[in-house]
């Protein structure tokens, strides 16, 4: 039996778990990804600081949105736990398929219409990537308290 399932479901609302580093990751993508594209921009790269721009704003909104689905899923996984076997919403498969289709036709359609480097769009993309690990490190390293 895991930690989490020792938890009676109404001493714990969504986000209360973790909620802090969540806020953590979500400014540190910001942070992280436009600091990089303005280091980009003093070297007067300004399509793959713009690349990075974009790529930093689609990581940001897709992490808020897998956050909200999240939430959507642990509510309807308390809603049913008496059930024997818990079924997943329609809408979660949907919104996730459409969360990916929406970054990928933001992508191309700002690669095709203003030419802006497919890789820097993509490493603005990692910016969620690197705000996570230093979320981690940092909820690792602080001291309890």
């Amino acid at each position: 039996m895991t930690a989490m399932a020792q938890i009676p479901a109404d001493a714990v609302s969504p986000g209360a778990l973790g909620g802090q580093t969540e806020r953590r990751i979500s400014w540190l993508t910001l942070a992280l990804g436009l600091t990089a594209a303005a280091v980009v921009a003093t070297l007067q790269q300004y399509r793959w600081s713009l690349g990075l721009v974009v790529g930093t704003g689609l990581a940001w909104i897709n992490f808020r949105l897998l956050r909200r689905g999240i939430d959507a899923l642990v509510e309807a996984a308390k809603a049913q736990s008496e059930r024997k076997k818990a079924e997943v919403p329609l809408a979660s498969y949907a919104a996730a398929a459409l969360r990916y289709g929406l970054i990928g036709a933001v992508v191309y359609a700002i690669f095709i219409l203003l030419h802006v480097p497919l890789l820097s769009m993509i490493v603005g993309l990692c910016a969620l990537g690197a705000a996570a690990i230093a979320a981690s490190v940092y909820e690792i390293l602080r001291p309890a308290g």
